[in-house]
């Protein structure tokens, strides 16, 4: 698959959940919903800076997106409409789980440099980070249902609305570190270290976000950029792993081969 025709691909499968709702195209550009949220998706997909993601669509891919707006009128697109990527957010089972994140926004020599410094020192795979943390809860098929963030030295309990949300709806399991001495929602089960290894499922889901979307570190100084990048990465989280259908191996686990075609995307 040509990148024009993966472009064109996902450009579809977004209009196709875009259409139906009552969004008017941005008068100023003439950019329409789906192009923003297509343009967005590719941003999360490439994993690079802004300057770098628009030098590249923008001289090869100004044919797909003939009206692409100015670069900074672009990001502020996606910051305005960041909410368009709940659409694209999974459905809620039974059972599901919920793991968080590190993400690395400076190197921790840089810490206190400056006094509009957004990330928090953190722990994140056993080392010191200065970013944020972002949660993810997700169904039992490794599907995005819905997501928060916030800075590094949070505990793991500040994400507890996720669970709140959906107390009618599943039952989460988590980890330790999501106990709380206050209490613990009704349908949160936390786990200990070699229980339901099923739980196994969300580091996967980590490691595609890792290896695809380069998540470990980002480049954003803004809370508001930051988390229009996480909704739209999540959103493309969804689209690719259900992008050949959801396929269970003879276990009945889901098996996400369609991100060996995007590992480190020549896009």
């Amino acid at each position: 698959m040509t990148t024009k025709d993966f472009i064109t691909e996902l450009f579809c499968r977004v209009d196709d959940v875009m259409q139906g709702k009552s969004i008017e195209k941005d008068k100023r550009t003439g950019f329409y919903p789906s192009e923003v949220v297509t343009t967005a998706i590719l941003f999360a997909i490439k994993g690079v800076g802004n300057r770098a993601f628009y030098r590249w669509i923008s001289d090869n891919h100004r044919a797909e997106f003939p009206k692409l707006p100015e670069r900074t009128r672009l990001f502020r697109l996606f910051k305005k409409h960041r909410d368009w990527a709940n659409y694209f957010l999974a459905e809620p089972t039974i059972l599901g789980l919920i793991d968080t994140y590190g993400i690395e926004l400076i190197h921790p020599i840089r810490e206190g440099r400056s006094p509009r410094q957004i990330g928090k020192k953190g722990v994140s795979n056993h080392r010191w980070i200065i970013g944020i943390k972002i949660c993810a809860l997700m169904n039992k098929l490794g599907l995005i249902i819905g997501w928060a963030c916030d800075t590094a030295n949070v505990y793991d309990a500040a994400f507890h609305h996720l669970i709140e949300e959906v107390k009618d709806q599943m039952v989460v399991f988590a980890d330790t570190h999501f106990h709380s001495q206050e209490g613990d929602p009704p349908n949160l089960k936390i786990c200990k270290r070699g229980e339901w290894n099923e739980r196994m499922l969300g580091e996967t889901v980590l490691s595609m976000l890792t290896q695809v979307f380069h998540f470990k570190k980002m480049f954003h100084r803004v809370w508001d950029y930051i988390q229009a990048h996480l909704a739209f990465a999540m959103a493309a989280f969804n689209i690719l792993v259900q992008w050949n259908g959801l396929r269970p191996d003879e276990d009945g686990l889901i098996v996400y081969g369609v991100f060996r075609k995007f590992r480190n995307p020549k896009l």
